[in-house]
């Protein structure tokens, strides 16, 4: 079973985002799902979809998700507009009330898609509400395999601008995740780095973004000085057999198309 998994498009109906073309990158990426990977069974996108949430950014990007040839899965970043993001695209019908959070089931393998917004704010939580949802779903797998997918990073991961603002409740979460050996990987967005290991014994993984990359934290870096670093946005593909799980980072386009010109 092949999973496709996209991050940070920041998208935008109209113009640039810190000098790049999200049309151009997202329809690269498109693109290069639709002629390599049209057999997945869903692609994932782990939130920060539109760069400003306007139902115009969200009736254009659909636009361009609807090209896929699988169904799409949408996450809320920091970004996000739950309300627009809901109006637009659509959800799984077991979506929790008011919430971006559900669950879908392809054959043997479960994908736990989490609501990880504060709006108006660039961290992220699981309020009480969500963290229940998650340990009643947990529960209700019975140990059947399962990969959890979300917007903010619950652990620290050595970058130093931008961990401050990953999950704040993050401890919580990996307390709950690591009582469930059924949990194969946890899957987040939100740091536009490509990072990866194990937090309590759960391995996880964060994304590229579709659109562009935060510098690595050497040499240091601060947001006054911020500056996208000149590396090409990558997807992941995640393939799920009775061997076990493993995700290969692809890079869709050249650095070049939609970039700045240097």
């Amino acid at each position: 079973m092949k999973l496709i998994w996209m991050s940070d498009l920041h998208f935008e109906a109209e113009g640039l985002v810190l000098g790049h073309d999200p049309r151009l990158r997202l329809q690269a990426a498109v693109d290069f799902i639709a002629k390599h990977h049209s057999d997945a069974s869903a692609c994932l996108i782990t939130g920060d979809l539109v760069e400003t949430g306007t139902m115009q950014n969200y009736k254009a990007l659909k636009g361009f998700l609807d090209s896929l040839p699988m169904p799409v899965l949408p996450m809320a970043g920091n970004h996000d507009d739950r309300a627009a993001l809901r109006a637009v695209l659509p959800l799984p019908g077991t979506a929790m009330p008011g919430f971006i959070q559900y669950r879908c089931d392809f054959g043997d393998l479960s994908v736990l898609c989490l609501d990880t917004l504060i709006p108006g704010a660039a961290a992220g939580v699981l309020c009480a509400e969500r963290m229940r949802w998650l340990k009643t779903e947990l529960d209700a797998l019975n140990g059947r395999p399962a990969i959890v997918a979300m917007h903010h990073p619950p652990m620290m991961l050595g970058l130093p601008m931008l961990d401050p603002d990953n999950l704040r409740n993050g401890d919580a979460l990996l307390t709950l995740l690591s009582g469930y050996s059924n949990v194969l990987h946890l899957l987040a967005g939100h740091v536009h780095r490509p990072c990866s290991g194990t937090a309590r014994g759960i391995s996880f993984t964060t994304a590229k973004s579709v659109l562009y990359q935060a510098p690595p934290p050497c040499p240091d870096w601060d947001w006054s000085s911020f500056r996208p670093a000149a590396e090409a946005p990558a997807l992941t593909v995640l393939e799920h057999s009775p061997g076990g799980l493993t995700l290969q980072q692809l890079q869709f386009c050249d650095y070049g198309l939609g970039a700045p010109v240097t």
